[in-house]
């Protein structure tokens, strides 16, 4: 089938590309500028250049594209983190999450599209009361008033594909080829500690694990919401020191929660002390989703060795 990939060239792009290329699709793929196309073109996409923020932009692209099903992918997520003012962090991404979403939809229904396949996030923002594990029947955390915007753009991207009867698949916290130094270099130049009791969850998934759920929830043209997380959802305080050793790191320091507001705000307190992780249960039943790491200790180690 003919799948067009909005946000191609960007860290899991990379990675769903050749998986849909290698399982016989023709694959069309969107990078924010001239650089990138090469890069999609060995990875056997033909490129294409469009502004996800330009309504014009993306109709020249996804009608020329003529595609059966299209997956938006399109983030646009700083290199550098600012946990303190996650507003700005996240500035870009959420307005492709609402203006970006707003526009792909919109071409895809005049353009007689068959499917959706839309990018959520499921890791530290389950709802933060009951247990530590959810599942796609538990609400999402509005989030603390330091991140409205974040948890805002991410209901806009569910709501709105799901009217449609689109999947969107909520992955954990990305790692893997493109995504580990900007997880451990933190770690490296002790600048991750560990807050208060890290009591908070976490839910992870690899990245080519993330991509070959999206090929099946592509296929088998799924609806509905899919936790796309690996098998062990765990606290801060387990996965953290690991991730330290693995990279070969100090462990990490513990910095009281008080005193870690006051460096990185609220939003990474609230997360790593009381974030909430999710359950896969309903993506490897429904889909049939086998992991390649089902765990973020398999994961961690083959790629930091």
């Amino acid at each position: 089938m003919r799948v067009f990939v909005a946000g191609g060239s960007g860290v899991l792009g990379r990675r769903l590309v050749p998986q849909l290329v290698a399982r016989g699709h023709e694959v069309t793929a969107s990078t924010t500028g001239p650089a990138k196309e090469g890069l999609l073109e060995d990875l056997g996409a033909d490129p294409v250049v469009m502004d996800g923020l330009d309504a014009l932009s993306v109709k020249q692209a996804v009608s020329s594209a003529r595609p059966d099903v299209v997956v938006h992918q399109m983030t646009a997520i700083a290199p550098k983190p600012d946990m303190k003012h996650p507003d700005r962090w996240f500035a870009q991404t959420n307005r492709l999450r609402t203006e970006g979403t707003d526009h792909l939809l919109a071409v895809a229904q005049d353009a007689g599209v068959e499917h959706v396949v839309a990018q959520s996030y499921a890791s530290w923002n389950g709802i933060r009361s009951g247990g530590w594990v959810k599942t796609e029947e538990d609400p999402l955390d509005p989030g603390p008033a330091s991140a409205p915007m974040g948890a805002k753009a991410i209901r806009h991207v569910e709501e709105s594909v799901g009217r449609i009867d689109g999947a969107v698949l909520r992955y954990g916290w990305l790692y893997g080829p493109g995504a580990m130094e900007a997880l451990v270099e933190p770690l490296r130049k002790g600048q991750f500690p560990l807050v208060g009791g890290g009591a908070g969850h976490t839910s992870f998934v690899h990245l080519d694990d993330a991509a070959s759920a999206t090929v099946l929830a592509i296929e088998q043209r799924t609806s509905g919401v899919f936790n796309i997380v690996d098998d062990e959802p765990a606290a801060v305080r387990e996965w953290l020191p690991y991730l330290a050793r693995a990279a070969g790191a100090r462990r990490p320091m513990r910095v009281p929660a008080w005193l870690a507001r006051l460096l990185a705000g609220e939003w990474a307190v609230t997360m790593m002390t009381e974030g909430r992780a999710f359950s896969n249960a309903k993506a490897k039943h429904e889909l049939g989703w086998e992991l390649r790491y089902p765990s973020w200790r398999e994961g961690f180690a083959a790629e930091l060795s």
